[in-house]
C-alpha cells in the first residue's frame, strides 16, 4: 500500500501511537498535526523498552490498535519514532490504513513551510533520502512491469525505475544545493569583511525567535504561531545602544529527535550558526517544559559543533508567566535576559547585555587628528564606540574602543594618508 501524502485541504483525522510514556513528545506531535490541520481522534500507548523489529508494537499489540483502527476509521496512524521499512509495511498490511512517523509528519510541515528555492530544494532532499530505503517491498503498485520478447527478461521492476529516478534527483538537488551554498559563502565573505558582528537567534521552534527580531529590527518579518514557519535564514541590521550596528539572524527552529535526514538537507543553513559571534538562545519560558527544549536546543548545538561560541539565554513571552515564577527563574538563570516580543518589556536589557557580550575585550586606542578628518572616523561609527571626546591644542583627542582590525585600518587611514 502506498502511503498517502496528508492533504491539509480536507480535515483529516488520525490515531496517535507511542511505545514510551513520553507526555510531551505526544503532545508536540499533537502540536505538529495541528499545524497540518489534522485532528487527533485517540492516543494508543504501549509501553515497551525496544521496537518489535517485525511489526513496531508487537503483535499482540497491534492486533489491538486494528479494532481501535475500525472503531474510530482514522485518515492515517502517526507512530510517534521512525518505523523502518518493514515494519510499516506490516503495519499497514494488518491495519488497512496509511501510516506515517514523525519524521514524515516533520518533513510534510518543512514541506509546507518552505517557500524560497533552497529550501523547497532542501525538503524534497529530505523527503527523497527518507523514500529511498523504503522502496524494498511497497507492495503491488511497484510490482513488475509486463515482460516478453524483446523486453528485458520478466520486465523491469517499476520500483527499479523510482530508485534510478530517485538518485538522480538527489544528485541534480545536491548539485543545485551547492551553487546556492557557494553564493551564500561569498555573501558571507562580504559580511565578514563589513566587520559587523553577527547575532543569531536559536533555539526550539515557536520560541519567538521571528517576533523578536522583528521587535528588535523594527522591519517587517513574517511571523506566524505555528510550528517551523521560519526555515529560510533572515538578515537584520540592528542599532545597539551605544551606536554601534550588529547583524541579527533568525534560524531554522530545533526540535527534540531531529530526523537525520532533515539534518544532513539542512546541514549547509544550520552551519551558517558557525559563523556567528553570539548566539542568542531563546526560550519560551511559557511552557512548563522549557527546561527540557533548552536542553535539546543545547544538544542540536553541540551536534553542530557550536557550543563554544559565546551564548546569551533569553527567555521571551514572559508577559505569560507570573511575577513569582520571573523572580525564582531570575535566581537560577542570573545571567539571562527576561523579555517579551509581544508587549517590548526587556527589550532594552537585551540590547545592552548584547553589547556587553560582544565589545567586552575589545581594544581601546587614543587618536589625535585634525577636525578636517572627522567625517573620515565618522565613517567608522557603527564598527567604533566613541569611548571619551576632548579638544586639544587645536586637534581632537579621540579614546576609541573597537576591534583591533578596524583600529589598525583607521590609523591608516587617518594617520598614514591612505584613500579609502
Amino acid at each position: 500500500m502506498k502511503v498517502k501524502e496528508i492533504d491539509t485541504a480536507l480535515k483529516q483525522s488520525a490515531i496517535l501511537v507511542s511505545i514510551k510514556k513520553d507526555l510531551d513528545s505526544l503532545e508536540e506531535l499533537k502540536q505538529l498535526l495541528a499545524n497540518l490541520e489534522v485532528e487527533v481522534i485517540t492516543t494508543f500507548v504501549q509501553s515497551r523498552l525496544e521496537p518489535d523489529p517485525v511489526t513496531y508494537l508487537g503483535k499482540g499489540k497491534l492486533e489491538e490498535l486494528k479494532a481501535l483502527v475500525q472503531a474510530y476509521q482514522p485518515s492515517f496512524v502517526v507512530i510517534d519514532g521512525e518505523v523502518k521499512p518493514l515494519q510499516a509495511k506490516n503495519i499497514e498490511k494488518i491495519l488497512q490504513v496509511p501510516l506515517k512517523d514523525r519524521t514524515q509528519v516533520i518533513l510534510d510541515i518543512f514541506a509546507k513551510h518552505a517557500t524560497t528555492e533552497e529550501s523547497i530544494l532542501q525538503v524534497e532532499l529530505a523527503k527523497l533520502s527518507y523514500e529511498l530505503p523504503r522502496l524494498v517491498g511497497e507492495g503491488k503498485s511497484l510490482s513488475r512491469t509486463g515482460g516478453g520478447i524483446g523486453t528485458r527478461g520478466p520486465g523491469e521492476q517499476k520500483i527499479e525505475e523510482r530508485r534510478r529516478y530517485i538518485k538522480r534527483r538527489i544528485a541534480w538537488i545536491r548539485k543545485k544545493l551547492e551553487e546556492i551554498r557557494l553564493n551564500r559563502e561569498i555573501q558571507r565573505r562580504k559580511r565578514l569583511e563589513s566587520d559587523l558582528p553577527m547575532v543569531s537567534f536559536v533555539g526550539y521552534t515557536n520560541a519567538g525567535k521571528s517576533s523578536l527580531l522583528k521587535v528588535l529590527s523594527k522591519s517587517d518579518i513574517v511571523v506566524s504561531e505555528k510550528m517551523f514557519s521560519s526555515l529560510s535564514p533572515v538578515i537584520r541590521r540592528v542599532k545597539l545602544p551605544n551606536g554601534r550596528v550588529v547583524l541579527m539572524k533568525d534560524t531554522v527552529g530545533f526540535i527534540r529527535n531531529v530526523p537525520h535526514t532533515i539534518i544532513e538537507a539542512f546541514k549547509s543553513t544550520l552551519e551558517e550558526i558557525l559563523y556567528s559571534d553570539l548566539l542568542a538562545l531563546v526560550v519560551d519560558v511559557s511552557e512548563e517544559n522549557f527546561a527540557e527544549k533548552m536542553k535539546t536546543s543545547i544538544m542540536v548545538l553541540k551536534e553542530l559543533s557550536a557550543e563554544s561560541i559565546p551564548r546569551l539565554i533569553v527567555f521571551n513571552k514572559i508577559d505569560l508567566v507570573s511575577p513569582e515564577v520571573l523572580e525564582k527563574l531570575t535566581t537560577i538563570y542570573p545571567e539571562a535576559v527576561f523579555v517579551s516580543a509581544k508587549t517590548g518589556k526587556g527589550i532594552d536589557e537585551f540590547l545592552q547585555k548584547v553589547t556587553e557580550k560582544l565589545f567586552q575585550n575589545e581594544a581601546e586606542e587614543i587618536f589625535e587628528i585634525d577636525p578636517s578628518a572627522l567625517p573620515t572616523v565618522m565613517k567608522y561609527c557603527e564598527l567604533l564606540t566613541i569611548v571619551q571626546e576632548e579638544w586639544c591644542n587645536g586637534k581632537i583627542r579621540l579614546k576609541l574602543k573597537g576591534s583591533k582590525d578596524v583600529l589598525e585600518r583607521l590609523r591608516k587611514v587617518v594617520l598614514g594618508g591612505i584613500e579609502e
